[in-house]
């Protein structure tokens, strides 16, 4: 069955037929008079059709009027599934595996429903809103993970798109991709934009370019295929998320922004008291943490996280060769460090062997096992060496207590570094925790030793 719709009206080209339903795109208002309209009503409408599978189509005889069809398949019923289902009226880019959450701030509503039926015929989970306030309610109403926010930047009540992003970023405890929506091309406002790290789309903006965007900022991640709003945020939630802990807030974004270009989750803190009122026990996570911060310390917040059984894979960040910081982060449940400056390799790999080893057994065993067999040839006289080091000798005493010159020490040092393929005094003590296979305790520094000259 077709449904036909005439007018007498002036009529559109030929050569513009199929342009009418472009977004923004209107033959008589070169002008772009708002008063006139926006261009997006025959390109919702086909959009429309395309998810209902009903063809829309146009005819036009120029100066004497037009013709728009739309197919609609004749049933006595509603047409349903096997399963006794609604069908399935995605479009046919939908990609089940590959949807994100996507917040949308915009006050026009012609441009916000645009937007919406664009971003979910692609297989994206949706959510609007008409300014910042009502987008912050969400998020604290709806516990709401967005995994990409698009914003106007003119926003009426008091929020401009950048004051959004920044609050949402705030309240999410992570750099969320924020795109920019604005005609305003000014200096400023584009400096203003790349200072926030937001990604600057100008109006009207290309949907193609927009869906090209939402790709390349946003990490894939897998969902079902009938998941709602609401699951799609728990599953978000339920993701890995690193949680950083670091009073210097320089270090906190350096950190951060490695993680996220390696498609982790990320929540940052600025010290020990914030993150323990924030935290969730249960979820699959690591923590990295500095050694010295202000309030509870490091070490302190690790011992109280143990104290009440929750057990957090974490990673240690500690000064250089600060061995005596790192047996210490030993014995309070570290299980890895990282020395400042971090390297990003570093980061990246502590990070993964973290979260594997926290729930992969075999994991965990592979690591022992590549740990004890770089430890495995060392001599008698090094591995002697290298439990006193742990300890936190220094090279002098250990001469000293061994009867040998301090030359000889440091030069069995070096080699122990270089066989066991390590840079650093932590990252020995690491490596040598993860050939005992157990934490160290006040009496295991003694059976690092045993276990590594057994």
């Amino acid at each position: 069955m077709t449904i036909e719709i005439w007018d007498t009206g002036v009529g559109i080209p030929q050569s513009q037929l199929q342009e009418v339903f472009e977004e923004y795109h209107q033959l008589d208002n070169a002008a772009r008079d708002r008063s006139l309209g926006l261009g997006l009503g025959l390109s919702i409408v086909r959009r429309l059709g395309v998810l209902l599978d009903h063809p829309v189509k146009v005819s036009s005889q120029f100066g004497k009027g037009s013709v728009f069809s739309i197919e609609v398949k004749q049933a006595a019923g509603v047409k349903t599934s096997r399963n006794g289902n609604m069908p399935d009226i995605r479009s046919k880019n939908f990609n089940a595996e590959r949807p994100r959450t996507i917040l949308i701030v915009e006050d026009d509503s012609e441009v916000r429903d645009l937007l919406k039926i664009s971003l979910s015929a692609e297989g994206h989970q949706v959510v609007t809103a008409s300014d910042g306030v009502e987008a912050l309610n969400i998020i604290g109403r709806d516990a709401l993970q967005p995994g990409l926010v698009i914003s106007d930047f003119n926003l009426p009540n008091g929020m401009d798109g950048l004051a959004v992003a920044a609050e949402l970023r705030v309240r999410l405890r992570r750099s969320v991709p924020v795109i920019i929506l604005t005609g305003d091309i000014s200096t400023k406002t584009l400096r203003d934009i790349a200072v926030q790290e937001c990604e600057h789309f100008n109006k009207p903006a290309s949907l193609k370019e927009l869906i090209a965007a939402i790709e390349r900022l946003v990490p894939a991640v897998a969902f079902p295929e009938n998941a709602s709003t609401a699951s799609v945020g728990s599953a978000v939630a339920m993701a890995p998320v690193v949680y950083v802990v670091d009073d210097d807030s320089d270090v906190r974004w350096a950190i951060r922004s490695m993680l996220e270009q390696d498609g982790r989750l990320v929540e940052d803190y600025e010290d020990g008291e914030s993150f323990l009122n924030a935290y969730h026990p249960g979820r699959n996570a690591c923590l990295l943490i500095d050694a010295n911060l202000p309030g509870i310390g490091g070490l302190d917040l690790l011992n109280r996280l143990k104290s009440i059984g929750h057990s957090v894979p974490a990673i240690m960040i500690t000064g250089q060769s600060d061995v005596p910081m790192a047996v210490e982060a030993m014995k309070a449940g570290a299980t890895d460090f990282l020395e400042k400056p971090i390297r990003g390799i570093e980061l990246l790999a502590g990070v993964k062997r973290a979260l594997e080893s926290s729930h992969d057994s075999g994991k965990l065993t592979e690591w022992r096992k590549d740990a004890a067999d770089h430890l495995a040839c060392l001599t008698h006289r090094q591995r002697q060496i290298m439990q006193m080091v742990l300890a936190g000798h220094p090279s002098k005493n250990i001469a000293a207590d061994l009867r040998i010159s301090q030359r000889t020490v440091e030069n069995h040092r070096a080699s122990i570094m270089k066989k066991a393929g390590v840079r650093s005094l932590p990252a020995l003590a690491r490596l040598a925790l993860a050939a005992t296979g157990a934490l160290i305790t006040d009496q295991s520094l003694s059976t690092i030793s045993e276990t590594l000259t057994s």
